[in-house]
C-alpha cells in the first residue's frame, strides 16, 4: 500500500492481480494522485471508510467482495465518489449490472494506462472540478488549490473551517444537509464537541454573505440547512 498527497485527489485502487495493482499505482503515483491499494474486496471496503477516495477502480472478480458488492458499499456509505469499473470480459450484462448499481464508468481489460487516465479525468471534471482548479456555481467560484472561495467576484475572508463549510454547502447547493452529516463531513468523524458548533459557523457565513433574510442559506427547521443559488 503507498500513498502520496498531491493536489488532494485520492484514488483507491482494488484488483486481486499484483501486476495490475503495480502497473497502476506506478503510473497513478507519478501523475500526481494519492494512491492506495487494496488487494480484495473486503480491504477495499475497510480501506474507502479512512482514506475517503474520490475514484475507486475496482476489479469485477476479487476475493472476499467482488467488484459490484464493493460499489454498492461505497453508494451505501453517502461519500461522493466516482467508481470505474475493471473487468476482463467484455460482456454487456456485466456492464448493465455495474451501471444499475452506481459505477459511473467501464474499462475492459487490457487497456491503456493514457486510456483509464482519460476516464479518471473525465470523472473528476464531473464530479469534482473544483479539485481541477477554478469551478463556478452561479455567484461563487471555488478555487480549491488557493484555499479561496468568492462570491459575486469578491474574495470571502474565510477562516479554514469557514471555507470548508461554505465550500461544502455550495457544491450540494439545492440539497438539504443535517447537521449531523455536515459536522461528519466537514469537521470529521473525530469532532467530539456539541452540534450547535454548526449554527454559529452558519451564522458567521451569512453575516460574511450579506443574507441577513437567510435567502442564501435556508435553515429548514427539524432537517438542517440548504444553499440555494440566486
Amino acid at each position: 500500500m503507498s500513498s502520496k498527497s498531491s493536489n488532494g485527489i485520492k484514488i483507491l485502487i482494488a484488483d486481486d492481480e499484483p501486476s495490475i495493482i503495480q502497473f497502476l499505482e506506478l503510473g497513478l503515483l507519478g501523475e500526481g494522485f494519492a494512491v492506495q491499494t487494496a488487494a480484495d474486496g473486503a480491504e477495499a471496503i475497510r480501506m474507502a471508510q479512512h482514506f475517503k477516495p474520490h475514484v475507486a477502480i475496482l476489479d469485477v472478480m476479487m476475493p472476499e467482495r467482488n467488484g459490484f458488492e464493493v460499489c454498492e458499499e461505497l453508494r451505501k456509505g453517502g461519500d461522493q465518489v466516482a467508481v470505474i469499473m475493471l473487468t476482463a470480459k467484455d460482456e454487456v450484462e456485466d456492464r448493465i449490472r455495474g451501471l444499475t448499481i452506481g459505477a459511473d464508468d467501464y474499462v475492459v481489460k487490457p487497456f491503456s494506462f493514457e486510456e483509464l487516465l482519460a476516464r479518471i479525468q473525465a470523472r473528476l471534471r464531473n464530479q469534482f472540478p473544483y479539485l481541477l482548479g477554478d469551478a463556478a456555481y452561479g455567484p461563487f467560484r471555488i478555487d480549491d488549490r488557493r484555499k479561496e472561495l468568492s462570491y459575486d467576484n469578491q474574495i470571502l475572508e474565510l477562516s479554514p473551517t469557514e471555507y470548508e463549510l461554505l465550500k461544502f454547502l455550495v457544491i450540494h447547493n439545492g440539497v438539504v444537509v443535517s447537521k449531523p452529516f455536515i459536522l461528519e463531513k466537514v469537521w470529521g468523524y473525530q469532532f467530539g464537541g456539541e452540534d450547535n458548533i454548526v449554527e454559529v459557523y452558519i451564522r458567521s457565513l451569512r453575516d460574511k454573505l450579506n443574507d441577513k433574510e437567510h435567502r442564501l442559506i435556508r435553515t429548514l427547521r427539524g432537517a438542517g440547512y440548504r444553499l440555494d443559488l440566486p
